[in-house]
């Protein structure tokens, strides 16, 4: 009886983990010792995979460690990496579809961790399935075993029918449907629950409670039985084909092994009657297992063991007890008592288990950290531009009031030494040269971005129209995810990129209408000195008014204004100076709520690290505005006292425009390092866009190649079905077959004759007029039809044109086209008349005469031949 079923495995091809994973690694860490621990570790998955799906495995318990640590790995690396994004594409084999001479296996190619967890998860099972068979049930150790891999495989199987389809993303082949998987759970649980059975019995454990195991196995068996039997798509396998006759004698076996121990407990409580009909019924159930399923299972010991128990008893009931044996029907139902369970799958499955990936952070733990750091550099640059707008402010005003500038230029005759530092400041820059540099370069650096967005977009765009193609040209069959629907988060994030481009060549064309108002004087400033005080013009001195008090009031006034912007400036180093990190707390959140609120999380440490510097950004506004208000006041007394000339407000307005124009340098000069930074920043990540645009092409590429050929050798594999043109005398079958007009002959190819010809045979006699009766069958067949009790089949009729002989040749059955085997026409539904397989006729010469007795047949009759072709009904 210890005939026990395993399940083959799955076979995958080759895939390189390597290269996208270490691509992901540096494109994320920064160059170093972790970023080189993880390319590392990278190998190292790569190599598991290798030795777990790469060779063949021994049916040891060291080789399902194996898998068992390769599938843990997989389980806590998916939430470390983005699989879906790195479009690593697993292909796999059917385990149990062999395929056919010309169309190979069926496989399955997808871009799916998922996917890839699932067949290993099958190849658990397979192999835990594999090595419990293989064990020797005569010992403990090997009962021990068994029932554990059994539940194991169990579970396996089990895991896969729950999950399997919320982890693809299109249908699943057949062996890890969840059909298939169920079954497959059934049978292990069954073969497990037999283990346990074998096990009470070497044990020599009660009857009673060796009876409730094997009935409850039984049970088991039944229900996989069912399962295969019912579930149209698993019979077609081969492998389904040969597991249902052994299921089919386990349930039995398993039923005989119950009632066997059952009736023993009826002899113990005296009740004989009740173990005669247990045990005949054991012993039918027994023949039946030896007559239908000899060649699967070995029945010969229970058989033996119950015919001895029935041989026994009906001699004592016989001769002692003469107890009445009950109807089967009438007896008590067995109890049933169940001692195995799937094994759950809880990782870790291997207790050798390390994580090699140990230090990297999860996914959603990468995520929430740079949505938290994209919310802290929105704080920072809130700051610092609210800082900077205050200046700006701050450095307008008082280039529209001519500050300090007016204070310093009392005597009316030389450069104020606000603007020669101002001048020495924007020479310091480059001057006009370096600003103009930048504003050439701005547009080859966005031509080099349009050009890297387009050509990704553009990958996107040709493989999409080749989807689509093959999509409406295989319709149903290209059941792959559409290209389209795979692409939106990738256009989503290209739309974006392309407004940002829209977005900054808006501002470089402010800062070059900027540049373009303010050029002049910014050269004005690069001059030298006595240039530059030639350029300005002279005014009648106000010499009068240095040791006045509104210009010391003024002075002090601007003096405060400068101390609040070397505040400010010392307050936006602090700001950008702040630094934390939130990963622990991300981390802490995911262990125990399973989810991060990385809203709430980054909102109150911006809060905790960024609250004082925003209470003193503040401050500083105020202060400033308050400020400015008193010095627009006082420059109002200032110019009351001052006198007002042409000349001087001449000279006032071009020193006022040299201030606004070194501020607008300032300004200028900033905006453009930014977009240039901005620009050369936005090429690496246009290049990652491309990357990933490119990789993502490339996976639906292969997935394509391979969906193709599979298509092509399911195609292949199909059998042909030509058409054929109905006739027009099959138009209108006729209920009668026997008054059903003969066929009229289809036209013959002549073959040449290779031998010399022969002499013309002499002219067809014509037909004698007889009754249909007499033209029933060829001479002697009348008799013969009648003795049979067949009615003969009809003759035409004679109106019927006969035409002229068909020409043959040696060997070639008369005026038949084709063997009768291949004749597409000649079927028992359309004429009435059996299959006839062909034989060829002996060698006829010449054209034979008609009988003399009966009316011919439309056709040539074959030399030789004693009755027509078509045989009496």
């Amino acid at each position: 009886m210890a005939t026990f079923i395993s399940v083959p495995f799955k076979k995958s091809t080759e895939v390189d983990l390597v290269k996208p994973l270490s691509k992901f690694v540096t494109a994320t860490y920064p160059v170093g010792e972790e970023q080189a621990e993880y390319i590392r570790a990278v190998e190292e998955l790569n190599k598991l995979r290798k030795s777990a799906l790469g060779r063949p495995l021994d049916k040891h318990e060291s080789s399902l460690d194996i898998l068992l640590r390769y599938y843990d790995q997989l389980c806590v690396v998916e939430p470390k990496f983005p699989f879906p994004e790195l479009c690593l594409t697993f292909t796999w084999k059917d385990a149990f579809d062999k395929g056919s001479l010309f169309g190979g296996s069926v496989k399955l190619a997808l871009a799916c961790l998922g996917y890839e967890k699932t067949c290993v998860l099958f190849n658990i099972g397979a192999l835990a399935s594999q090595i419990a068979s293989e064990q020797n049930l005569d010992s403990d150790e090997g009962l021990k075993a068994a029932a554990k891999n059994y539940q194991l495989a169990s579970g396996a199987f089990a895991h896969i029918k729950d999950t399997v389809l919320s982890m693809l993303s299109r249908e699943p082949t057949m062996d890890i449907s969840p059909e298939t998987a169920s079954t497959l759970g059934q049978i292990m649980l069954a073969q497990a629950q037999e283990v346990f059975c074998i096990k009470a019995t070497s044990d020599k454990m009660k009857d009673a409670i060796i009876a409730k195991l094997a009935n409850q196995a039984a049970d088991f068996y039944g229900d996989a039985f069912k399962q295969c039997q019912y579930k149209e798509n698993l019979p077609k396998y081969f492998y389904f084909q040969e597991v249902l006759p052994v299921l089919a004698a386990k349930h039995c076996m398993m039923q005989a092994t119950a009632e066997l121990h059952q009736a023993a407990l009826a002899n113990q409580k005296k009740r004989f009657g009740e173990e005669i009909a247990r045990l005949q019924h054991a012993t039918e159930l027994v023949k039946t297992v030896a007559s239908r399923y000899d060649e699967y299972v070995n029945v010969k010991d229970l058989s033996e063991r119950v015919n001895r128990a029935l041989t026994a008893a009906k001699k004592d009931n016989d001769f002692i007890y003469h107890d009445r044996v009950p109807e089967l029907k009438d007896l008590e139902h067995i109890g049933k008592a169940t001692l195995v369970k799937a094994t759950a799958i809880q990782n870790p499955l291997s207790p050798k288990f390390t994580d090699l990936f140990e230090k990297m952070v999860p996914m959603a733990v990468q995520q929430s950290v740079s949505v938290s750091n994209q919310r802290k550099a929105e704080t920072v640059n809130r700051l610092v531009g609210s800082l900077r707008e205050a200046t700006n402010l701050c450095n307008g005003v008082l280039a529209s009031l001519n500050l300090p500038a007016a204070l310093e230029d009392l005597s009316g005759d030389s450069v104020p030494q606000s603007i020669l530092e101002k001048s020495r400041a924007v020479m310091a820059q480059g001057g006009l040269q370096s600003v103009e540099m930048l504003i050439k370069e701005l547009p080859e650096l966005l031509t080099r971005n349009r050009e890297i967005l387009d050509e990704s977009l553009k990958m996107l765009n040709d493989e999409e129209a080749t989807d689509s193609e093959l999509r409406a040209k295989f319709n149903q069959r290209w059941n792959r995810t559409p290209s389209g629907d795979l692409y939106k988060p990738l256009r989503t994030e290209g739309a974006n990129f392309s407004s940002v481009l829209d977005k900054a060549v808006s501002a470089d064309q402010v800062v070059r209408e900027r540049f373009n108002t303010h050029c002049e004087m910014i050269a004005l400033l690069c001059r030298p000195e006595n240039e530059l005080n030639s350029a300005i013009p002279s005014a009648n001195p106000t010499k009068t008014l240095q040791g006045s008090e509104v210009v010391s009031v003024l002075r002090a006034q601007l003096t405060q204004l400068d101390e609040v912007k070397q505040e400010r400036e010392a307050l936006e180093g602090e700001v950008k100076a702040v630094t934390f990190d939130l990963s622990s707390s991300f981390l802490t959140a995911l262990a125990q709520d399973g989810a991060i609120n990385e809203e709430a999380l980054s909102t109150g440490a911006l809060q905790t690290h960024y609250g004082s510097h925003t209470e003193r950004v503040q401050k500083s506004l105020r202060s400033q505005e308050e400020l400015l208000a008193k010095i627009q006041t006082s420059h109002q007394e200032f110019s009351a006292l001052k006198q007002s000339t042409n000349e001087a407000n001449a000279r006032e307005e071009v020193l006022k425009k040299l201030a606004t124009a070194h501020d607008n340098y300032t300004e200028i000069s900033s905006n453009l390092k930014e977009g240039t930074k901005f620009y050369n920043d936005l090429t690496e990540i246009l290049l990652k866009f491309q990357n990933k645009c490119s990789d993502i092409v490339f996976a639906r590429k292969t997935e394509r190649d391979e969906l193709l050929k599979e298509l092509q050798q399911s195609i292949a594999r199909e059998p042909s079905a030509p058409s054929f043109n109905v006739p027009a005398y099959q138009s209108a079958p006729s209920t009668n077959p026997a008054s059903a007009p003969n066929p009229t002959p289809a036209p013959r190819t002549v073959f040449p004759q290779t031998t010399p010809a022969k002499a013309a045979p002499p002219a067809r006699p014509p037909p004698p007029s007889v009754t249909p009766q007499a033209a029933s069958g060829p001479p002697g067949s009348a008799p013969a039809a009648a003795a049979g009790g067949n009615p003969p089949p009809v003759a035409p009729a004679a109106s019927q044109a006969q035409g002229p002989p068909y020409p043959s040749y040696q060997g070639y059955p008369g005026y038949y086209q084709m063997p009768m085997g291949y004749n597409p026409y000649m079927y028992q539904g359309q004429y009435g008349v059996p299959y006839m397989p062909y034989q060829t006729p002996p060698a006829q010469g010449g054209y034979p005469a008609a009988p003399p007795n009966q009316q011919p047949y439309p056709y040539p009759q074959q030399a030789g031949q004693q009755q027509p072709y078509y045989p009496q009904q």
